[in-house]
Order: structure tokens, then sequence, then C-alpha cells
């Protein structure tokens, strides 16, 4: 056999193993600390074949849009509550994975102007969410503060609206989530979603006034579509999630401002 058929003969054999590239997974996240812990997780998936490509968002609703438009194949950055009014209100069809929760986030209520929640003045500014699942979130937490009372406790979609007592006469100013942090200067009170206020250099077990337990049944998940949420590379995604491994790192890492929820 001539060289040029030897190494013609070699391509050929070859090509099945080259076809044999990393399946390449893109999943939308929040940077802190979704990103983080994707990021944690990328080699263990490398050696699996899995090539975990994070794509970074700054806010809450594009993540969704980019899977169900099919740009993307997964995100981590939500909790039901949210995905739940997010479907409702866009006529998405986003569904959780199964065994997909990751982690809980306790949501906490942040101050530049006092050091304690008896310090809060009547006619305070107090800035929560706009989106419904948060706001409603934000609300229960004053509720469970006794700063205020709501036409249903249990309500976790409440708003402003649904506010019975307000002994304190409280200003409610609703924001976008991701503006939040930056608000602070201008409100008395701002109740933050931990992401950001992790970006924002804040220590929720530092710095809150007062913050959600451990116990918080809002936990943030992986996501997909329904035609792919079973896909295997997402199984292989969770699995990698929810090893010990990533157990330790988020407990190290975040110090109980963000907890395991596996």
């Amino acid at each position: 056999m001539s060289f040029k058929h030897a190494l013609s003969a070699l391509v050929v054999a070859v090509l099945p193993f080259a076809a044999q590239a990393d399946e390449v997974l893109k999943v939308a996240a929040s940077p802190v600390p979704h990103a983080e812990i994707l990021e944690f997780v990328k080699p263990v998936l490398k050696t699996q074949g899995v090539d975990l490509q994070v794509k970074v968002f700054t806010d809450y609703v594009q993540p969704n849009l980019a899977v169900e438009e099919k740009q993307l194949d997964a995100n981590y950055f939500q909790h039901k509550p949210y995905l739940d009014s997010f479907n409702k209100d866009r006529k998405t069809h986003i569904v959780p994975v199964a065994d997909g929760k990751v982690h809980v986030e306790p949501f906490g209520a942040y101050s530049r102007k006092i050091r304690k929640i008896a310090e809060l003045r009547d006619g305070a500014t107090v800035a929560i969410p706009n989106d419904p699942s948060n706001s409603g979130r934000a609300l229960v937490l004053l509720q469970k503060q006794g700063l205020i009372q709501l036409k249903d406790p249990a309500n976790i979609l409440a708003t402003a609206k649904d506010v019975t007592a307000n002994p304190k006469k409280l200003v409610f100013r609703e924001l976008e989530a991701a503006q939040l942090p930056r608000a602070l200067d201008d409100v008395d009170l701002a109740l933050i979603n931990t992401n950001y206020a992790l970006e924002a250099k804040l220590v929720p077990t530092k710095d809150a006034l007062f913050i959600e337990g451990a116990d918080s049944p809002y936990a943030n998940f992986v996501a997909a579509r329904p035609d792919n949420a079973n896909a295997p590379a997402i199984k292989k995604l969770v699995a990698a999630l929810h090893s010990p491994e990533v157990k330790k790192f988020i407990q190290d890492k975040y110090k109980g401002a963000v907890v395991p929820a596996f």
C-alpha cells in the first residue's frame, strides 16, 4: 500500500472518533452564585463528554426567553413561584428539570440608613422587587417581622394592594430586582434577592437586618423546555450539581448566604 493510500485509510479510520466531540450544553445563569457554581462543575462534565457553556445574564427575563426560543438549552437562576408566574404572563413553557433543585438563597432586608429594624421611621420608603413572586416573598417577610399585615399571609403572589395593616405607613417602591442594591442610598430599606446582594458585595449573614431561614421554600433549580428536560446532558449536569463536592463548595464559598437544597 502506498503512503498516500495508507494516509487516506488512517483519516477514514479516525473520522468516527472525530465525530465523538463533546456535546455542547448551553446554560443561562445569573452571575452569582449560579454561574460560579456552574463553572465549578464544568471540568467534571468535560470528563463526561459534555462541553458546558455558561451564558451569564443580569436580569430575570432573558434567561427564560432564550431557552423558550431554543437559543439555549437550559437555565439555572430561578425558583418555582417565579417560573410559574413567568410562564403564565409570557405564555412560555419552561419546566423544572426532574430533581433539579440546587440551592436556596435566603431573601434579606438591607439598609444604609438604619442599623436595626426598630429604627425604621414612620413613612419610611421600602424598596421591593417588582416581579410578582419576589414582591410577594418580600411582603411575606415584612409581615413576619410584624411591620405589615397581609390579607392572606400565605399568598406568595401578594402585592402592596394586599396589605391590610401598615402601622408605620411604609411607602413601597417597586423596582426591578437587579436595581435594588443601587437603590439603597435612596430608600430606608430594600429587600434584595441574595444573588444581587452578593454581586453588590453585601454579606447577607452579616449585612441583612433580617433574613429568611434556611427552610425557605424558594429553591433555585435547573429548568429547560419540555422537549429536552430529560436530555442526557442535562441529567449529567444535575448529577454533577448534586455532588458532595458542590455541596462543600457552596458551604465554603457562601458561608450561609447560599444554602444547598439537596
